[in-house]
């Protein structure tokens, strides 16, 4: 059961990190192709709209992954109930770990795997929001180019 835990763990890993690649990617290249439009349309909140849609998209990004470590844990593992899932799924994530829903022995290795998955995105997410704040407020950057990548 532990190598087990342990390809299912790497397999979800995989997963959440490369969507949160894909959304990240997304965004950036979605601001720096809209962000003069945004601009145009929103003047003087064009900083606050363009931080909202990428700190928005990240959030997104998290919500997806919780989700998913949710459905495994509804199909796979002894948590029968998909709101209990959701909510074990959540706390462990944020590495917040309350303790009322736990895991059973053989399926609690898993569950470390999705904390620190959680703890290196948000590490990721905070990197990129600031990374888009500097872009923003120092040489504003997107707004003023349009190049397609």
């Amino acid at each position: 059961m532990f190598f087990l835990q342990l390809i299912l763990s790497t397999v979800l890993l995989i997963i959440a990190v490369v969507i949160h690649a894909l959304i990240l990617d997304f965004t950036i290249r979605f601001l720096k192709k809209h962000g003069p439009d945004i601009f145009i349309r929103t003047r003087q909140m064009w900083r606050a709209s363009m931080l909202l849609i990428g700190v928005l998209s990240v959030f997104g990004s998290h919500i997806i992954q919780i989700w998913i470590w949710a459905v495994f844990y509804y199909f796979f593992t002894e948590i029968n109930i998909f709101e209990d899932a959701l909510y074990f799924s959540t706390s462990t994530y944020t590495t917040v770990g309350f303790g009322d829903v736990v895991l059973d022995e053989k399926w609690r290795l898993i569950s470390s795997f999705q904390s620190a998955n959680g703890f290196i995105l948000f590490g990721w997410s905070t990197a990129f929001i600031f990374e888009l704040m500097t872009q923003l407020y120092r040489n504003e950057q997107i707004k003023r180019t349009d190049e397609k990548l």
